[in-house]
């Protein structure tokens, strides 16, 4: 359990199984655009201590920016952040850089938008990203409120206050979706389309960011930490990306993209689909050990706590899915969307999707609100609504959640 573990070099060699970034040649060849964007120019980055959000700014960080805001409710993450890019190389840090640790959708965040802007570039990564929040009608109504109502709120704000460039993060769990976090984000990127048209804005559908924050592949590291056994579904398939490459799509996307365009990592479903438990052995066997399956979370627990440092095989515990809103594989973009597969290397750009109408989206959120308004609201009452207004979203409900399961 001592070998020093290179975290990036392993997800290289066994998790993206890149040696060099997906968007290597696209950013080559935008070098001389994207330093003419970024140059002295000012950028707030919500929800910035995260995994996506950090990358996106040692991305922009590349470029000579003239100042730097942001925002996050993760304290503790917002002070990584800042000792991190001031311990890497390469990183041009701006003079004036500032964290808050307060929520986008707080007066205080208001009031400091509109006394230390406007801002150039506005990038919000402020979300629910799990399927783990799905559990009942209070997690859901978190979920929405963040993902998309809150936003709507930033959206309103920037509309008086435009920035040149908005970026806000989606997922590919929006394209079909089969969960309630998908449903959300299909309903955000509803709503970025009726404010194209006011805003420069643009997003991005994404694959999992390995080994960021609170995902599985990064939940591994905390248990070997702790030495407790490894657990996760069998035979669910996920497309990766690097850290890295998460903020280079969001940098791409954010600077580079016309309004309303929804971007996506070119990734093959033959070549380029992991197994959580695949990456689980590996990781195992590159820090030295052999992965002992076992047959109940019981059995795996008790062999983690008998574990010594003299030890070579190490407890895991694989399952078949069971839980609500697990999609077994993912997409990036519906047959009903139209594609540019040519002007990025390594990304697609969604040119366009199907509109909602103002009114729409409007009633929508009326009936949001009075199911969240309403004490006999259940969880299916929220789905129902999202059902009403997605005809494609296919809910899988299996009342087990992620909670349950080790």
């Amino acid at each position: 359990m001592n070998k020093l573990l290179n975290i990036n070099k392993f997800i290289s060699s066994h998790v993206t199984e890149r040696s060099e970034s997906l968007f290597l040649n696209d950013l080559n060849k935008f070098d001389s655009e994207l330093q003419k964007v970024t140059l002295g120019k000012s950028a707030l980055v919500i929800g910035g201590a995260g995994t996506i959000g950090s990358s996106f700014i040692r991305a922009l960080l590349k470029f000579k920016i003239n100042r730097l805001y942001v925002v996050d409710i993760n304290e503790n993450g917002l002070t990584e952040l800042v000792r991190d890019i001031r311990s890497s190389v390469a990183l041009q840090i701006p003079d004036e850089i500032k964290t808050y640790p307060i929520s986008f959708s707080d007066p205080v965040f208001e009031k400091l938008f509109k006394t230390s802007g406007p801002f150039d570039i506005v990038a919000n990564f402020a979300a629910h990203k799990h399927v783990r929040s799905e559990k009942d009608h209070y997690s859901i109504e978190a979920m929405i409120q963040n993902n998309v109502l809150k936003a709507k709120g930033l959206l309103d704000l920037l509309v008086e206050y435009p920035p040149e460039h908005f970026f806000c993060v989606s997922t590919d769990k929006a394209a079909n979706p089969v969960n309630v976090m998908g449903a959300s984000k299909k309903l955000m990127e509803d709503l970025i389309m009726a404010y194209s048209n006011k805003l420069q804005i643009t997003t991005a559908r994404f694959a999992n960011v390995a080994f960021s924050n609170g995902s599985l592949p990064f939940g591994f590291l905390e248990r070997l930490a702790k030495r407790q056994p490894f657990s996760s579904p069998l035979h669910i398939k996920r497309y990766f990306v690097s850290p890295e490459e998460s903020g280079q799509i969001c940098l791409l996307a954010c600077l580079l993209g016309e309004s309303g365009q929804i971007f996506f990592p070119k990734l093959d479903y033959n070549k380029n689909m992991k197994t959580f438990a695949s990456i689980a052995e590996d990781l195992l066997k590159e820090l030295g050990f052999d992965a002992e399956r076992c047959a109940t979370e019981q059995e795996a627990r008790e062999k983690a706590a008998a574990l010594t440092d003299d030890s070579k095989t190490y407890p895991v515990y694989f399952f078949e899915s069971n839980t609500s809103g697990e999609k077994s594989f993912e997409e990036f973009f519906t047959k009903d969307e139209e594609l540019d597969m040519d002007m990025f290397s390594g990304l697609g750009v969604i040119k366009k999707s199907t509109k909602k109408s103002n009114d729409e989206l409007e009633n929508t959120f009326v009936q949001l609100d009075k199911a969240f308004a309403s004490p006999e609201a259940s969880k299916a009452d929220i789905v129902g609504v999202l059902k009403n207004y997605l005809q494609n979203f296919e809910h899988i409900e299996k009342g087990r959640n992620l909670d349950q399961v080790m």
